[in-house]
């Protein structure tokens, strides 16, 4: 069976909403919300039947039924997760928490686990196991899978978190299906993200991030055909991880296993550029939540804020350029990129940039098509360990199988 055709079919539908009542409201954005596109970004979970017959046998409605119900109660602490997004009189995105609740959906593939093409995603997983987003801010699909494996698959919307705020619900969501204490407690408190009097930044910033209205609309050559998004799942062992890393260290001088990674992703996609004077820009994200620690209240940790609290600093050179650079001296480049944003008074600038600038949507720069035909853009997402093999231990007779991904499903559509 080619791994792309194969059916899903839908066994049933229902709006999940939290167990308890959620009083409706309005949540601003924050500053650093704003800088997010509408955009929206899936994960999903592949978990294969268990060989333990000594495991309580639990039918796949029951189990899908659990997740439900987790669901439900997850979403009483989460409820920015349960309502919609909507505009203010400035036109700016802010968040209805109604408790309208999840599009939750139940379903079957005539597949086997084995045969999907987890490396194409975007061909064997998006719009078939991780659902397209209707409505609202999150939507949840539970497949159930030829042979007995299960895929979890969830879609948010980033304007409203980041990884960070999704794997604490995530974590959260496996907590309460196994009746475990939840690990977070979130909080909103947009005040903990508020610009200083008078704002002030960096020029640097200037560099990043730029207005919306001043991008310009693509080159009419480009055909549409190729302009399109590709999602890839690649593999490493460990060990290659660590070898990649002590390539890239020298004389004393340790790079971190995401610096190294990333010059190694930055000059690979180089090796596969023919015209020399193109250019390659690699962008990072970077969570601020350890960096912005100083702002912390009593008893109210970063860690346990919802919403984005993250810069993307970005660093380019053409394809004759990587092509010729050593490992070592790509990953100081890269190392020096994330330095930029690696601070307090970055964010803290970030902040007040987007204040002097609003209501006029912005956007990080490396997000943006530069006008060269050719370019390359390229992301590199850090993302915490999601709750892969605890998300449905309570439904016995499944184990986590091999792969989760956060990945965009949509263009930025400029």
């Amino acid at each position: 069976m080619d791994s792309s055709d194969f059916t899903v079919s839908v066994k049933w539908r229902e709006v999940v909403a939290a167990v308890l009542p959620v009083p409706e409201q309005l949540l601003p954005m924050s500053n650093l919300d704003l800088l997010l596109p509408p955009l929206d970004v899936g994960i999903f979970f592949c978990y294969k039947k268990s060989s333990n017959h000594t495991e309580q046998n639990l039918s796949p409605e029951s189990m899908v039924s659990n997740i439900k119900k987790a669901l439900a109660q997850t979403l009483v602490s989460f409820y920015p997760f349960a309502g919609e997004i909507v505009k203010n009189h400035l036109g700016e995105p802010e968040l209805l928490c109604s408790n309208a609740g999840v599009d939750f959906v139940h379903a079957h593939a005539d597949i086997e686990l084995k045969e999907l093409d987890l490396h194409r995603p975007d061909v064997s997983v998006h719009g078939k196991l991780v659902p397209v987003k209707i409505r609202g801010v999150l939507s949840v699909q539970v497949t159930e899978l030829k042979g007995g494996g299960l895929v979890i698959g969830c879609t948010f919307d980033h304007q409203v978190a980041d990884a960070h705020s999704a794997n604490m619900f995530m974590t959260a969501w496996a907590e309460i299906s196994q009746s475990k204490p939840t690990t977070h407690h979130p909080f909103f408190r947009r005040s903990l993200l508020a610009p200083r009097l008078p704002p002030q930044h960096d020029k640097l910033i200037d560099k990043m991030y730029v207005m919306l209205s001043s991008i310009p609309p693509p080159p009419k050559e480009i055909e549409v055909s190729n302009d399109h998004l590709l999602s890839r799942i690649y593999y490493m062992k460990a060990e290659e991880i660590e070898r990649l890393q002590f390539q890239a260290s020298y004389n004393g001088t340790r790079r971190s296993k995401i610096e190294s990674f990333s010059a190694f992703l930055w000059k690979t996609i180089a090796e596969g550029g023919n015209d020399l004077s193109k250019g390659v820009r690699l962008g990072i994200i970077v969570d601020g939540r350890k960096r912005l620690e100083g702002r912390e209240k009593k008893n109210l940790s970063l860690q346990n804020y919802f919403g984005n609290v993250l810069s993307i600093p970005y660093t380019e050179a053409s394809i004759r350029e990587l092509k010729s650079m050593t490992l070592k001296t790509a990953a100081d480049l890269v190392h020096d990129c994330v330095e930029t944003a690696a601070t307090e008074e970055h964010f803290s600038g970030l902040i007040d940039w987007v204040e002097i600038h609003r209501p006029r949507p912005a956007i990080v720069k490396v997000y943006c098509p530069d006008g060269v035909q050719g370019n390359f853009n390229v992301f590199v997402v850090p993302t915490k360990t999601l709750p892969i093999r605890t998300l449905v231990l309570v439904m016995s007779l499944y184990n986590s199988a091999s792969a989760s991904l956060l990945f965009p499903q949509q263009s930025l559509g400029y």
